[in-house]
């Protein structure tokens, strides 16, 4: 059979065929081939089915259970970027309708328009027709509302009574960051379902599956860094590991830390150690000029101080106004207060709780 080319394959100036993007006929329909190397992995390995989902066992194996049954609610699942909220509904979306999904949801997000006017046109519109059935499953439609928090309060009032009217017809997803920002009085029409930040075992699992299908070199202390970093986010451990895949050919926990622009765990060591034992302009002197020739921001080096804090011995009333005064900082820096001040009320902090320990110890 003669292969069919399309004006775009065909390059102006050559006349020849173009390798960058072709079509070819396949049983009737266009397979449009792209060059997957371009490809985000956070789509790329995005779960296509509810077993894939890398985590949260208990909550994705009650909404297979539902789906399989037909007795899908109204849902909402909230919690944190990246732990698996849009892929779960998405995996259902593909369980219930096949190939045909496409035809059976309506997916808006915050990007969107989501005012008032789309509730009562678009929303309405969509919930209120009789789907025909494309062979799949089930004939209940699925809207879908991504990042549902953005709403605003009318949008959310108007989305009540379309939501009781038209749940013949259609099931709703609402997906959030925050849930305290959906009004009572929607959370109390679906289920609700909490994702919470990915364990480390999780994220080292599918992080295993990428590094293996892309063959990339990774040290255990490389992986390690990738899962710290991460904080349960799968999104945020997949972009970092590609960014510092294209930045190292050997993807190291140096190579990690340089490539996001955290602090290095021994860097923060050392500053912790001049913080309380170096006198304050000494302690000044050193952490500035670490500061500037890492370009390191202050406002990070106070959050891994924080955290290394957590791992001293010290008595529990230091800790606690230690803690408290790092908050403080680190409220301060979010105002844009100038840097070297903050970093003077650093280490003062520090050489407080460090007389306060000389006394407890006396």
């Amino acid at each position: 059979m003669a292969e069919i080319l399309t004006p775009m394959d065909i390059d102006e100036e050559t006349g020849e065929r173009s390798n960058n993007h072709y079509q070819r006929p396949n049983k009737g329909k266009n397979v449009v081939v792209t060059d997957t190397k371009a490809t985000p992995w956070v789509e790329k390995y995005r779960p296509l089915s509810l077993a894939d989902v890398a985590a949260h066992r208990d909550i994705v194996d009650t909404i297979d259970r539902l789906t399989s049954e037909n007795r899908l609610p109204h849902l909402l699942l909230y919690g944190p970027p990246g732990t698996g909220k849009t892929s779960t509904i998405l995996a259902v979306a593909r369980k219930l309708y096949g190939a045909q999904y496409h035809n059976m949801i309506l997916e808006l997000n915050a990007s969107d328009d989501r005012g008032i006017d789309v509730v009562r046109q678009q929303i309405q519109d969509f919930a209120s027709t009789h789907s025909i059935s494309f062979g799949a499953k089930s004939s209940v439609k699925l809207v879908l509302l991504d990042e549902a928090d953005a709403m605003t309060k009318d949008a959310q009032f108007a989305l009540r009574r379309v939501i009781e009217k038209y749940t013949r017809n259609a099931r709703f997803a609402l997906i959030c960051n925050h849930v305290n920002k959906i009004i009572p009085a929607l959370q109390s029409r679906c289920t609700r379902f909490r994702f919470a930040p990915l364990e480390p075992v999780h994220v080292t699992e599918r992080l295993k599956h990428v590094i293996e299908a892309e063959r990339l070199d990774v040290t255990d202390s490389g992986l390690a860094a990738l899962v710290r970093l991460s904080n349960g986010d799968m999104r945020k451990a997949l972009n970092i590991l590609q960014s510092t895949h294209m930045a190292s050919q050997q993807i190291t926990e140096e190579a990690v830390y340089l490539c996001t622009g955290n602090p290095m765990p021994k860097d923060i060591e050392q500053i912790t150690y001049w913080l309380l034992n170096e006198s304050f302009v000494e302690s000044f002197k050193r952490v500035l000029e670490m500061k500037t020739r890492k370009g390191l921001a202050l406002v990070d080096i106070v959050r891994e101080v924080t955290m290394f804090v957590f791992n001293i011995k010290m008595p529990s009333d230091v800790r606690v106004q230690l803690i408290n005064d790092l908050a403080d900082i680190e409220y301060r820096l979010s105002f844009g207060c100038n840097d070297k001040l903050q970093l003077g009320s650093l280490i003062s902090t520090f050489t407080g709780a460090r007389s306060a320990l000389v006394a407890a110890a006396k």
